[in-house]
């Protein structure tokens, strides 16, 4: 995407890399195909299938401006995905 910074300088800008820091309350909602809920998330730590060094606190978020998705997402492994379901310790 193109825009004009000031009075004479085009700037052709690609991506937005964000740092966002949740202070312990992320939240999130993890739904199955069919649209249903299957555990909504409140008040916890960044999960670990997030991106970045985030300790547990922050989104490292890489966003392509153009298509709006996330370019630094890597899809998570089985054991992410029993953190996000809450199966850590079955």
């Amino acid at each position: 995407m193109k825009t004009e910074m000031g009075v004479k300088v085009d700037v052709d800008v690609k991506r937005i890399k964000t740092c966002i820091k949740v202070c312990d309350r992320f939240t999130a909602e993890v739904i199955d195909s069919d649209g249903n809920t299957v555990r909504s998330i409140e008040d916890e730590y960044v999960p670990d299938c997030f991106p970045g060094t985030h300790y547990g606190d922050y989104l490292e978020l890489d966003i392509d401006i153009e298509t709006g998705q996330i370019l630094n997402w890597k899809k998570p492994t089985p054991e992410q995905l029993s953190q996000l379901l809450g199966e850590e310790g079955e």
